[in-house]
């Protein structure tokens, strides 16, 4: 018996299948690392936060100052006692920085 010639009717269906392949696999691997993504910030949004201060590093807290109008991202000073940070709920007071304990209550820096 004769091997199949590449390019012949009866290779035909299987190079148009492996042509398509890294494409299919690459669709696949993008849609799945965007449904883990999705799933990830979903899981977040369920999250319950609560404000933590002093553990902000200079820049970085995310403090708000009311409608319209943000404080986030003002700190000068690192773990400044007056500002606070978003983290997961019951994990504030667990926080220890150079300075001492995260605090749910505001701090005097």
């Amino acid at each position: 018996m004769q091997e199949p010639v590449v390019g012949s009717p009866d290779t035909k269906d299987l190079e148009t299948e492996m042509t398509h392949m890294p494409t299919a696999l690459g669709l696949t691997a993008s849609l799945a690392a965007a449904l883990t993504a999705a799933a990830g910030a979903a899981h977040a949004d369920d999250m319950k936060m609560e404000k933590c201060y002093g553990i902000a590093l200079a820049g970085q807290n995310d403090c708000a100052a009311g409608a319209g109008t943000t404080c986030a991202g003002t700190s000068k000073v690192d773990y400044d006692g007056a500002h606070w940070k978003y983290v997961p709920a019951g994990t504030c007071v667990t926080m220890k920085t150079p300075t001492g304990m995260g605090s749910l209550e505001p701090m005097k820096s």
